[in-house]
C-alpha cells in the first residue's frame, strides 16, 4: 500500500498540483496586499476617503460591558455583536474581481506565448523551403 501511495505521489500531476496550491496561496497574499494597500486607498480617495470595510449595520444590541468604538466593525465583531457587514463583503468582491482580472491577464499572456511558439514550430525548415522551390522550378521547366 505504501509503495502504491509513493508511486501516486511521485506522479507529475500530483506534484504540479501541490506546487500550484503553494504558489496560489502566495499569489493570494500578494493580491490581497495589492488590493488592500494600493487599490482600495485610491478608490477610497476617489470616493472621498471611503473605506468600504467599515460600512455595516448592527443587527443586535451591543453588550453592556463593551468599551470599544461603536463605529469599528472589527471591534464590534470581536465583541460578538451581530453585524451585517456589507462593506466588508463589497471589499471581498472587489478583491475577487481584481484577482480574477490579474489571472485573466496572466493566462492571456501565457496563451499568446504558447501561440507564438506553436507558430514558430509550424514554420517550415529552410531545407523544406529550398526543396519546395526546386520542385516548383522543375514543374515550371516541364510545363
Amino acid at each position: 500500500m505504501f509503495k502504491e501511495f509513493k508511486a501516486f505521489i511521485a506522479r507529475g500531476n500530483v506534484l504540479d498540483l501541490a506546487v500550484a496550491v503553494v504558489i496560489g496561496a502566495a499569489f493570494a497574499t500578494i493580491t490581497k496586499s495589492l488590493t488592500d494597500d494600493i487599490i482600495m486607498p485610491v478608490v477610497g480617495a476617489i470616493f472621498g476617503g471611503l473605506d468600504f470595510s467599515g460600512y455595516f449595520l448592527r443587527l443586535g444590541p451591543v453588550p453592556e460591558n463593551y468599551a470599544g468604538s461603536l463605529s469599528s466593525y472589527a471591534q464590534l465583531k470581536a465583541a460578538g455583536v451581530p453585524l451585517f457587514g456589507w462593506g466588508q463583503f463589497l471589499t471581498v468582491v472587489l478583491n475577487f474581481l481584481i484577482l480574477a482580472f490579474i489571472i485573466f491577464l496572466i493566462v492571456k499572456a501565457a496563451n499568446r506565448m504558447q501561440l507564438s511558439k506553436t507558430l514558430e514550430d509550424a514554420a517550415p525548415a529552410e531545407e523544406v523551403v529550398l526543396l519546395r522551390e526546386i520542385r516548383d522550378s522543375l514543374k515550371q521547366g516541364r510545363g
